[in-house]
């Protein structure tokens, strides 16, 4: 790939500022009639749109001539003010790059792929001399085999306890594997061949790894065949036990392979796309078949312009999806793309095999697209209605509290703590999609003056350190690129009365906020009675909402949310105090070096018994640190 830099023309650079077609009509003199990657910038330099083509000189060239282009794209070349090219060798390169910067930078012109989650994997690690199975997500640097990818953790999990009753293959850690004196709990139970205490060999053990490679690689008849051979040999030999237990074990395998809702007779190997599109919002629908077995699916809701159709929002979101994922060697798609050809290049770039791109017309290929479509039309079937309901509740929120409009972002604050310790801070968000749990955020309490359980105290601290970094990081408008969900909030309720309001208050009227944000205390009722919370608000008298309101509901529902949200927090903070490790406290003392020190000592307690000769043998430990560790644990 060849970067080529074209500097902004001077004559776009003129007195009175040109317009954006002007800006675009400049810099076409100077492109080549090549395939490359352009970016669109606007009068603050944020990039405003990246686009590739075949030819960049006649891609660029179209819009020299905003008449006949949609109104999206007139507003897009209004605001450009300036353009970058890069050159590539190929059109597939050129998307490639192209999807990477999208993913980069998202520009607010092009389609955007908002869930960008990392799918898990199955893995059968084979470093081992017994190898794990085990679940994997991220960068695939372990040796061994992996399969997927599966839709979810749940399916995941629900797959490998049908594989470790079906094969028997150990789940445990290497350093639990290297303790065991004596079978676990999971060999008792037959979930596992017991590899670590010799109940078998590693030859006999090599070959259930070898089955259940097989059975995951699409070979399940061979190995259902396999395995009722071998238990019918077993009950004519007289031998009902292993009989039973290969019994067991097809049973295993007969579930795995009915988990799915729909399966694929003919297809081993696909990623089966469809796009639906509704009151101006997409979803796209993605199933993952491996192994003629379905591995679940997931639904995505890419932002973008109402006026693209679903073919071109397709195009865009495949690339981005496979930016930083393997394709299958078959992708199958609901709507036909512009050039099916350079994405066929672009996933086998990717993959290091061929990839067919296909829009099937009949066939057990279009009955699964046609399945995955039916899914994508009710899945946004179900959002808009949710959103409805959440328009109609938060509009519900701006009249009960007097707001002037429905509130985009709501935020709520609690604290968690025993008598003062592990105290922590939590925030919750919501919006006009429901709770966004990508926004949460917890605050550990550091103010070591504060009087332990001083509720008032840690509010204002959580307060002031949200508020002030606010102001400080985010400008009035910004919001996520991703979610569209703003920085700042509209309404904030915090868990208390009068007293925790005027608190609050007192915070917010130093920090000198340059918007305004309504602040509300809830207290809870008497005898903590739900339905009888009174509110607090700054020119108003406390009040009550009617028993039976909705938004009397939704913010119980926000406050128990961010209740549990804390408790949860702190909970998980008190249980690290709890089995900290005491080699942590030494400075020096890294992952690698505890963990040399406990495998020759067996135990932080071992350590600090051990003689200063005894530490100093230790990997990576010096005679200083040897020391140092020595004097610690001594008191010296």
């Amino acid at each position: 790939m060849a970067g080529t830099p074209w500097p902004d023309p001077e004559a776009a650079m003129t007195a009175s500022p040109p317009d954006g077609a002007e800006v675009i009509r400049n810099f076409v003199k100077t492109l080549p009639t090549a395939p490359g990657v352009y970016r669109m910038f606007d009068e603050a330099g944020e990039v405003i749109y990246v686009g590739k083509a075949r030819n960049l000189k006649a891609r660029v060239t179209n819009y020299t001539r905003p008449d006949g282009l949609d109104i999206r794209i007139r507003r897009m070349i209004a605001a450009t003010r300036n353009m970058e090219f890069v050159r590539t060798e190929t059109e597939s390169e050129a998307l490639l790059l192209e999807a990477n910067l999208i993913k980069r930078l998202r520009p607010r012109y092009n389609v955007l792929l908002r869930d960008d989650k990392s799918f898990p994997y199955i893995l059968i690690a084979t470093e081992h001399e017994a190898p794990e199975l085990k679940k994997h997500r991220g960068s695939r640097r372990a040796k061994g085999h992996y399969f997927g990818p599966f839709a979810s953790a749940v399916a995941v999990k629900r797959t490998i306890n049908s594989l470790q009753k079906a094969f028997l293959l150990r789940t445990c850690s290497d350093s639990f594997y290297r303790g065991r004196t004596r079978p676990c709990m999971l060999h008792q139970i037959k979930r596992c061949a017991g590899p670590c205490t010799g109940e078998i060999s590693l030859t006999d053990y090599a070959e259930l790894v070898e089955e259940a490679r097989q059975f995951l690689s699409g070979k399940s008849k061979s190995v259902q065949d396999h395995l009722a051979t071998d238990m019918n040999s077993a009950a004519e030999a007289l031998d009902f036990e292993r009989a039973a237990l290969l019994r067991d074990r097809l049973s295993a395998l007969a579930l795995i392979q009915s988990a799915g809702d729909v399966a694929a007779k003919t297809v081993e190997e696909a990623d089966v796309f469809a796009i639906h599109q509704e009151a101006g919002q997409f979803c796209v629908q993605v199933f993952f078949f491996r192994a003629f077995q379905n591995w679940g699916n997931h639904a995505f809701r890419p932002r973008a312009d109402a006026n693209l159709t679903e073919a071109e929002v397709l195009e865009a979101f495949l690339s981005q999806f496979y930016e930083d994922r393997q394709p299958p060697r078959l992708v199958l798609l609901s709507h036909e793309l512009s050039e099916p050809e350079v994405m066929a290049e672009f996933l086998a770039g990717r993959a290091g095999h061929k990839v067919r791109v296909q829009t099937p017309q009949r066939g057990e290929k279009r009955d699964l697209v046609v399945h995955a479509h039916n899914n994508a039309r009710e899945a946004l079937g179900r959002q808009l209605a949710e959103g409805a309901t959440q328009k109609t509740l938060l509009e519900g929120v701006a009249k009960l509290f007097q707001l002037d409009k429905p509130p985009r972002r709501i935020e709520v604050y609690d604290n968690s703590h025993i008598s003062g310790t592990n105290a922590v801070g939590a925030m919750i968000v919501a919006g006009e999609e429901g709770l966004s749990k990508k926004h949460y955020r917890t605050f550990n309490i550091k103010n070591s003056e504060l009087t332990p359980g001083d509720d008032f105290g840690m509010m204002r601290e959580v307060l002031t350190r949200r508020f002030t970094r606010l102001a400080n990081e985010s400008p009035l408008e910004a919001e996520d690129e991703q979610t569209g969900m703003p920085d700042w909030p509209d309404v904030v309720f915090i868990d208390g009365g009068a007293g925790q309001l005027s608190a609050v208050r007192e915070v917010i009227d130093a920090l000198d906020l340059p918007r305004p944000v309504t602040f509300i205390g809830i207290a809870k009722g008497e005898e903590r009675d739900a339905g009888r919370e009174k509110f607090f608000m700054a020119g108003r008298e406390a009040f009550m909402l009617p028993h039976r309101d909705p938004v009397l509901y939704y913010v119980q529902r926000l406050r128990d949310e961010s209740h549990r949200f804390a408790i949860g927090t702190h909970r998980a903070k008190r249980k690290k105090d709890m089995v900290s490790n005491p080699l942590d406290e030494i400075e020096g003392i890294g992952p690698t070096r505890k963990r040399n020190l406990l495998q020759r000592f067996g135990s932080a307690k071992a350590v600090s018994r051990a003689a200063l000769a005894d530490l100093s043998a230790v990997p990576g430990v010096s005679d200083a640190l040897a020391q140092q560790i020595y004097d610690h644990f001594n008191g010296k």
